[in-house]
């Protein structure tokens, strides 16, 4: 009696194990799933094929999470600010000042990272209050290969140019502020959105801004941004470089 007992239990552990190893191999297999999806949902993003999105797909969002948290966020940084400063190493810097170069702020010179995690990596909806309080505590920390990038081109002799959608009236001074305490100090022009541009899409208002830095002589050689709409319009400059941002979207 006491055998067939010990004999039945064995037999409900052995059921057992294998249902929680069919389980995990289920979930497994669900996870590598949502991962290579997130992966190809990110490639489309990068590459501009998926536009106009407001918020990440649910199913993204380990991906996402994964990617910007995970250390493949920075290589990737890394490995494109690489390709920006050999190209600028070969460019001859004249005597006369007008040489330039135009980077974008938020998640390009400083990163918004540790705001977008309490918003799960862009899968919850754009708060523009929340991103505003956000802005005001001016603790967005440098993105550090943006930032070593930046010196170089300080110590070459380009006049750098800070681009950034964000409003001239009530951000100027917390964002030159946060730049300054990150290290980003030398710059020509720290350039907001103002009234004038007031419900212009960022390709129209950031071309505007382009067009008169040329207007008054500058020779824009680089253009850098992590938003398609940062290098889209007129008077892109001789090259764009596109930092990697899976988080959101602006048009």
């Amino acid at each position: 009696m006491v055998q067939r007992v010990i004999e039945g239990i064995t037999i409900l552990f052995e059921l057992l194990v294998k249902f929680v190893l069919s389980v995990q191999k289920g979930d497994s297999h669900h996870d590598n799933k949502e991962d290579s999806y997130g992966l190809s949902w990110r490639l489309a993003v990068e590459t501009n094929n998926v536009r106009g999105w407001k918020t990440v797909p649910h199913k993204c969002y380990k991906h996402v999470e994964k990617y910007m948290s995970g250390g493949q966020y920075e290589l990737d940084l890394k490995l494109i600010v690489d390709q920006i400063i050999e190209y600028a190493s070969q460019i001859s810097v004249a005597s006369d000042g007008f040489d330039a170069w135009i980077l974008d702020v938020d998640d390009t010179c400083i990163s918004n990272i540790s705001y977008y995690k309490a918003m799960r990596f862009g899968c919850e909806a754009f708060d523009s209050s929340k991103f505003k309080a956000w802005i005001m505590k001016g603790m967005c920390p440098a993105n550090g290969a943006v930032l070593g990038l930046f010196n170089k081109l300080i110590e070459r002799g380009f006049k750098v140019f800070f681009l950034t959608g964000r409003d001239q009236a009530t951000h100027l001074q917390i964002t030159a502020h946060n730049l300054h305490t990150q290290g980003f100090i030398g710059y020509q022009r720290l350039i907001l959105r103002s009234g004038e541009d007031k419900g212009k899409s960022a390709v129209r208002y950031k071309s505007r801004i382009r067009k008169e830095l040329e207007e008054e002589g500058y020779r824009i050689w680089g253009n850098v941004g992590d938003q398609w709409s940062d290098l889209q319009g007129e008077c892109l400059g001789k090259r764009t470089f596109k930092l990697p941002n899976p988080m959101y979207y602006i048009s």
